[in-house]
């Protein structure tokens, strides 16, 4: 890998790779290229999956800009950022068990230089290329996600549970309060988060590498 190349996970290495127990973090806001749906994201050919093959093609679309024609302003080589989810069951508490239930927001960190022209240039790139894709499903959005708790997840996701009890045993500890589904400010409602630093495709489910973050408000005496 050149040495001028961002790689965001080394780069910030408090947001992508926290230790295997609880920590505290302010989330800073960043750009993110997101997709919504509902629904198993398992089932194969299914509404998460094709989000999926959105998001990465518009944002390898945006990093190969440099090979071609179009000149991005500011652009700067790097390695295009994990996959991350957000996820929530409308009405009641997330249960990690009831995946056809699922809400989630799929999306992809932008690197700096992505702007809202960029965002529609590279959506108009997909349409031509790969018109099955339906690019009217994302969105360019800046993200700031605040103070959290956040730490590392190593196993299968059907045993995330055990993690996120241990993150509730920091927050309770730490005069701190779980606050999913609390309304930020800006009207977008928080949500558990989930950064995948694992393919599953490759990695044997009990060695796979998830970042679990929760946002979190101190209690105020």
């Amino acid at each position: 890998m050149a040495a001028d190349k961002l790689d965001y996970k080394n780069a910030f290495k408090d947001l992508y790779l926290p230790p295997k127990k609880p920590v505290l973090i302010d989330v800073p806001a960043m750009p993110f290229i997101m997709v919504d749906g509902m629904g198993n994201p398992n089932d194969e050919g299914g509404d998460y999956q094709s989000s999926v093959e959105l998001l990465y093609g518009l944002s390898y679309t945006i990093k190969m800009s440099k090979n071609g024609k179009q000149r991005l302003q500011g652009y700067f080589d790097y390695v295009v950022p994990p996959l991350e989810g957000l996820w929530w069951m409308d009405g009641r508490e997330l249960d990690l068990s009831d995946k056809d239930h699922y809400s989630w927001t799929s999306m992809i960190r932008q690197p700096e230089f992505v702007t809202a022209e960029v965002f529609r240039w590279a959506c108009a790139e997909i349409a031509r290329k790969k018109p099955l894709l339906d690019v009217s499903k994302a969105r360019f959005q800046t993200f700031q996600e605040g103070l959290c708790v956040q730490m590392m997840h190593i196993g299968p996701f059907e045993k995330e549970s055990e993690t996120m009890a241990q993150m509730e045993n920091y927050i309770e500890g730490h005069q701190l309060r779980n606050a999913i589904s609390t309304v930020r400010p800006d009207g977008t409602i928080k949500r558990h988060h989930e950064i995948y630093l694992s393919d599953p495709r490759k990695s044997m489910p009990e060695k796979r590498k998830t970042v679990i973050r929760h946002p979190v408000v101190p209690i105020v005496s």
